[in-house]
């Protein structure tokens, strides 16, 4: 039967030269079938510093990621005879931020982290290899500020959803 890391070269080769990078994969027995679940995301490159935001994924390019997948995976036969459903998405908001290239992705964001000293919600302005930088505005008690944070400080990490921001234009859309 195959297992997520007997997949995941078959799918890196797939990917390969797509400008995309296989985040996670898993698969999962489902009655007769499998669900190959997969996750990307562009790839940033072997860059230090990240200050403006990633373009995301858009559904064009997971279509053509998919295909890729798709034909990696028939051609090969690390999946044997048995059929299988094959799920490819990007890793959405929803995801925690646990390594530095998921902060990288998502500067610009409105992220919320946990340290030793509680929870802080802000703006990446910046995330590199050793930690971010969040713009937190100010409320009622706390002027605005810039927290640098370093990685091992950090409990936990998530995006947070906005539906508008303040800065957003509506002429624009």
């Amino acid at each position: 039967m195959a297992t997520a890391d007997s997949v995941r070269p078959v799918l890196e080769e797939g990917l390969a030269g797509a400008g995309l990078v296989l985040e996670d994969v898993t698969v999962t027995p489902a009655g007769k079938r499998r669900v190959v679940r997969v996750l990307i995301e562009r790839d940033l490159g072997d860059v230090d510093r990240v200050t403006e935001p990633t373009t995301p994924l858009s559904l064009d390019e997971v279509a053509d990621a998919t295909r890729a997948v798709s034909d990696a995976l028939d051609a090969g036969d690390v999946m044997g005879e048995q059929p299988y459903t094959l799920e490819v998405s990007s890793a959405g908001v929803g995801r925690p931020l646990t390594l530095p290239r998921h902060f990288q992705r998502n500067v610009g964001r409105l992220v919320s982290v946990r340290t030793a000293d509680g929870e802080t919600t802000g703006r990446l302005v910046a995330a590199d290899r050793a930690g971010l930088v969040l713009e937190v505005p100010a409320t009622a008690k706390t002027p605005a500020r810039t927290v640098p944070l370093a990685y091992p400080d950090l409990d936990h990490a998530a995006v947070q959803v906005e539906f508008s921001r303040r800065d957003d234009d509506p002429k624009e859309s």
